[in-house]
């Protein structure tokens, strides 16, 4: 679980890291600052990031690393990997996992063969590593570069027992609703700012022919997340902590409140592409996809997830700041809903090696590369905001690190992963049967709770 430190502690500062947020999506995503440059293709790009952390010779060193990044996103990360290469001449090799990763690491290490490092999506598995004995701590070296270029935060987060285990390397702001602007034009609906905004603007879309909303309900995670914005804008932030370290029941009624929310959307007849068996057929990457493709009558005009969703949108031929656009999750409560998550690399193998790749995932440099490829947000604070390709890639990114420690970090992903992270059980297979029939509140919140006891009892 975080620590105090790493969670806000007023409305007040979740409506401001909100505000930021709104106002960088409110600009353009065509622009280009007078630095970027344009690639072969046309896409804005900046200067490759210029050697500032010293990493040191490791000829003939052979590593693997384990991430369940797959598509352009893998592509992306491997770029960074053959940076490291590139200047070590180490050969690093990346390895595919698979949901939940600690299954897969623990496969792996029980056949003898753990990955060097390993990229891990949620607190929870990172603890579960280190109780399990499985994680290295970074050396003294790898965490000074940590704490360079991290907020105290994210540093926490990535610690356990107070041992620096985890380098975040990747962060996402999971407050974000995409559309097709198209859509929206033909239907004269606007960019909501509530929650009733977004219904009427469903409605409106809804009436003009097109089916409102797209869900990727075969990854259950995108419904946890959708979960967390309506229950965090709600329930507020004390009581989205005590739920998140399992100190308040499934059963309470902030969570019979947040699901009966959710129904409006996922329970009305024609408003989820494909109703719900389709959605629950619908993986993420697809669910962007279909939003974005077909002209002016896609399968759906929106589809919630964070700025990730860019990388899933770049595979259509719409453009991000005219075909696409984005508004933050429209607040249900008195404030606007902020959601973070990350990936954070955590040892597996200890060596020279090992650690050289890790601090140089904590570096700028690191991530600079892949901030220019798009689709990616860094919580590292000395990482150039011009390294972003868009306007509001940009603005993101400086909302993230301009917020220090105040944000949510999701809450499935600090759970146990028996609860928070398995496909097919827990949280995501609970709120897709629901998603399945929204009328089932009670039952929903009975099956939630029966498995939240048995993973935070058994701490796994």
């Amino acid at each position: 679980m975080r620590t105090t430190s790493n969670t806000i502690r007023t409305h007040r500062a979740l409506t401001s890291l909100a505000a930021l947020v709104a106002g960088a999506l409110a600009l353009s995503a065509c622009g280009s600052s007078d630095k970027d440059k344009k690639d072969d293709g046309g896409n804005t790009t900046s200067a490759a990031p210029t050697s500032s952390v010293a990493l040191p010779k490791l000829d003939g060193t052979t590593l693997e690393v384990a991430a369940v990044w797959t598509g352009q996103e893998q592509k992306n990360f491997k770029q960074v990997l053959a940076e490291f290469e590139k200047r070590t001449g180490a050969k690093v090799t990346f390895v595919p996992a698979q949901d939940p990763i600690i299954n897969f690491l623990g496969s792996k290490i029980a056949g003898g063969q753990p990955p060097d490092i390993a990229l891990l999506p949620q607190p929870g598995a990172i603890k579960q590593a280190v109780q399990k004995g499985w994680a290295k701590p970074l050396s003294a070296d790898t965490v000074t570069e940590v704490q360079k270029n991290y907020s105290q935060g994210w540093q926490d987060i990535g610690k356990v027992g107070g041992k620096q285990y985890g380098v975040y390397y990747k962060a996402a702001n999971k407050s974000l609703i995409w559309y097709n602007t198209k859509v929206f034009e033909n239907a004269g609906a606007k960019e909501p700012k509530t929650w009733q905004e977004l219904l009427t603007a469903a409605q409106a879309v809804y009436d003009s022919g097109v089916t409102p909303f797209s869900v990727g309900g075969a990854d259950g995670w995108t419904l946890t997340d959708w979960f967390e914005n309506v229950y965090l804008s709600q329930a507020g932030p004390e009581k989205y902590d005590q739920l998140a370290q399992h100190k308040i029941k499934w059963t309470d009624p902030s969570v019979k409140q947040a699901l009966t929310t959710l129904a409006q959307v996922w329970g009305k007849k024609g408003y989820v592409a494909g109703g719900a068996a389709g959605a629950l057929q619908t993986e993420f990457p697809a669910s962007v996809t279909q939003t974005f493709t077909g002209g002016d009558q896609p399968k759906a005009a929106m589809v919630y997830e964070g700025d990730f969703v860019q990388v899933n949108i770049g595979e259509t031929k719409a453009k991000v700041g005219t075909d696409a656009k984005v508004f933050p999750f429209p607040s249900v409560g008195s404030t606007a809903p902020v959601v973070s998550g990350g990936d954070a690399a955590v040892i597996f193998k200890d060596s020279n090696g090992a650690q050289a790749l890790a601090k140089f995932l904590a570096s700028p440099d690191a991530a600079t590369i892949q901030a220019k490829l798009g689709g990616y947000l860094s919580p590292n604070k000395s990482v150039a905001n011009s390294a972003y390709p868009n306007e509001v890639q940009r603005k993101i990114a400086q909302a993230l690190i301009a917020s220090g420690d105040d944000f949510r970090f999701d809450m499935s992903d600090q759970a146990p992963q028996a609860f928070g992270g398995t496909p097919g059980k827990g949280e995501w297979k609970d709120l897709q049967d629901f998603l399945q029939n929204p009328k089932d509140v009670a039952g929903t919140q009975a099956k939630l709770e029966k498995d939240a006891a048995a993973a935070y009892g058994s701490g796994s």
